[in-house]
């Protein structure tokens, strides 16, 4: 995606090896072994859909965790830059940022982040949505997780 420009459109990160095969694949097998076990209520069957469910949830879990500390990053790259592109009446008001709203305003370049915090702060824009929707031009993210 590096050498395509990133939009509002196209920003969401596929992985196709895991949103696409991976989970499908797991999601069935749950599915399946859950008709199994009722079918046939064995311990056996009963195992396999606890291993199906452990299996399951560790994927998602694996999957979740780097994204959760790639939002931490985020939230502390956003504030160092928001040290210096804001003025003073909002530079003090950083800590009153979610990080929800620091991973939506990412995306704004810096001549739109003084605007577009004060519209957050002022709860004109509440949600991640609403303020990547209002960015006018998009700043590019192609190393996230």
């Amino acid at each position: 995606m590096a050498d395509q420009a990133q939009t509002l459109g196209n920003h969401r990160r596929w992985i196709p090896a895991f949103h696409f095969f991976t989970l499908p694949v797991l999601l069935i097998n749950v599915v399946l072994v859950v008709v199994n076990f009722v079918r046939d209520p064995r311990l056996a069957s009963g195992w396999a859909v606890l291993v199906a469910l452990a299996l399951l949830i560790g994927i998602v879990l694996s999957r979740n965790m780097p994204l959760r500390a790639q939002d931490r990053i985020i939230r502390l790259e956003e504030r160092v830059r928001f040290e210096r592109l804001l003025p003073a009446d909002l530079r003090g008001r950083i800590g009153e940022l979610t990080a929800d709203q620091f991973i939506g305003l990412r995306f704004a370049p810096d001549d739109e982040v003084p605007e577009l915090t004060r519209r957050v702060l002022g709860g004109e824009l509440k949600t991640r949505a609403d303020i990547k929707r209002a960015i006018r031009s998009w700043r590019p993210d192609h190393l996230r997780v």
